[in-house]
């Protein structure tokens, strides 16, 4: 009789084990930066730092930026196809330029990098993607808090003397 429920018991777990397909669900690709960073971005802040200044313990070496020349009128929009490839970038307001007010942007990577290292964005004029007309790190990626920090740096013979530090929130 025991030699039965044994013999019962393992073909049930047979059975339930050959039934059990896991349904993880699709595969769906990762999420990349570009599909964060796409959309409309408002400034929060806008930081000048005199990188000579900083580096030389001269105060003050930051400048808020963000109320001077209408800074706060500053939005950028990252576009992106369906593809979630990145196509165009506009900035919008009336603001003075600190790097081209339009053109076309792609990633150093799509992902943020395991070693910490920031991200940059590649500037544009053309299309092709040929003509690179700045670069900007993406300090901070935008997440759930649905903010991003990105930083211009200036800089003469290969040293950094002045940085500007964008801290945006997406618009909707």
């Amino acid at each position: 009789m025991r030699s039965k429920i044994i013999y019962g018991l393992a073909i049930m777990g047979l059975i339930a084990v050959g039934c059990n397909d896991p349904d993880d669900g699709s595969y769906v690709n990762p999420v990349t930066i570009y599909e964060k960073m796409e959309g409309d971005w408002g400034l929060m802040s806008l930081k000048m730092v005199d990188e000579y200044a900083k580096a030389n313990a001269i105060e003050p070496s930051e400048q808020n930026m963000g109320a001077y020349f209408n800074y706060e009128d500053f939005k950028i929009r990252f576009s992106v196809d369906d593809n979630m490839e990145p196509t165009t970038y506009e900035v919008m307001g009336d603001v003075p330029p600190l790097f081209p007010a339009n053109g076309y942007w792609k990633l150093s990577s799509a992902f943020q990098q395991p070693n910490g290292e920031a991200v940059k964005i590649y500037l544009y004029s053309d299309a092709q993607k040929t003509q690179m007309t700045d670069e900007l790190k993406l300090v901070a990626v935008p997440g759930s808090s649905e903010q991003m920090e990105l930083q211009l740096v200036r800089k003469s013979g290969g040293i950094a003397f002045v940085s500007y530090s964008f801290k945006l929130n997406a618009v909707n």
